[in-house]
């Protein structure tokens, strides 16, 4: 069943155990296994990026203090997607701060070498590098992408609210070249940025009308970053992001609900009904892009206090 804002709505708005009960029913008619995968997302290019998106510290337009980095040689990449591994991870993400990559970029060619050996370590690779052309998309597929993150950050109505140096609909085309292309989507939004709940349910709308559907629907809690013009935003009300990940489980019943940014601001609590309601996957690891995450030792602790498993990671491809 595909999802418009009217049967979003009424799912959003039955009563709170209600929502979740029928959440929870449905992740256990989709899902077998009662786990988690872990995810470590990497920024193997921090800082400088020429957009304005009004939540960002990497955004050349702010002065947050960040300092603009360079790619990450390769060496230094490695080391980190092995160490992602050997702590649980099965998904390694790598992010860059650009407006996006065409296939005829120098640096396009330093990250498709990246790819092909962070692929030989068994996990899922995904990146976030901004908008994509057809041909670029092609490539890293070909090269062992199997995932591209591209937020479309909350609904198109208030999306010029956010950004304004790209539109919705220049996402929009990236993901239909990723999809092209061959590679799932990973594709969610932000809350908290000052939009309404029914913000929420458009950019839900949307999603629903991927045909794929996304294998993974991150939902980020923002994290307000001094000297940007979101720093101040209050944290997101608990209930109203165990409903709308309620809502996007039912929705979306195949998809990997990711709890991301913003954990930090979660109780054990808050977090442990973000689980139940269908999140399967979290963000794992000391840093988000740029943002603080918690410890690994403390998200291992939490599981286990759940009874929830880990994703295992695939076997190594041999040399």
């Amino acid at each position: 069943m595909r999802h418009d804002l009217t049967s979003l709505r009424a799912l959003y708005d039955q009563p709170f155990f209600d929502l979740i009960q029928q959440a929870r029913e449905t992740y256990r008619a989709n899902w077998a296994e009662n786990e988690v995968q872990l995810c470590t997302l990497l920024s193997i290019k921090t800082g400088g990026c020429s957009e304005d998106c009004s939540y960002c510290s990497q955004s050349a337009h702010y002065d947050t203090g960040l300092e603009k980095e360079t790619l990450l040689p390769l060496p230094r990449i490695l080391e980190t997607a092995e160490r992602a591994r050997a702590n649980g991870s099965t998904r390694f993400c790598m992010g860059a701060a650009w407006r996006g990559v065409t296939e005829h970029d120098a640096k396009f060619k330093s990250v498709l070498e990246t790819v092909r050996a962070v692929s030989k370590l068994g996990m899922e690779v995904c990146v976030t590098l901004g908008m994509l052309t057809p041909e670029a998309a092609r490539q890293l597929r070909a090269a062992g992408v199997t995932a591209y993150n591209h937020n479309l950050d909350t609904s198109p109505e208030y999306y010029p609210q956010i950004v304004t140096t790209h539109t919705f609909d220049d996402r929009l085309d990236t993901i239909r070249s990723v999809q092209a292309a061959g590679m799932s989507v990973c594709c969610g939004g932000i809350i908290g940025m000052g939009e309404t709940e029914t913000d929420r349910l458009k950019l839900l709308e949307v999603l629903c009308g991927f045909d794929p559907a996304p294998e993974s629907v991150p939902i980020n809690c923002l994290m307000p970053m001094e000297g940007t013009p979101l720093d101040g935003q209050p944290p997101v009300d608990i209930f109203q992001l165990v409903r709308l990940i309620a809502t996007t489980r039912i929705a979306l019943p195949k998809a990997r609900v990711r709890l991301s940014a913003g954990r930090t601001r979660l109780s054990r609590e808050g977090q442990a009904l973000c689980f139940f309601a269908g999140a399967n996957s979290i963000f794992y690891g000391d840093k988000l892009l740029t943002a603080a995450n918690p410890g690994i030792d403390a998200d291992h602790a939490l599981l286990h206090e759940l009874g929830l498993g880990i994703t295992k990671p695939e076997p190594l491809v041999p040399a």
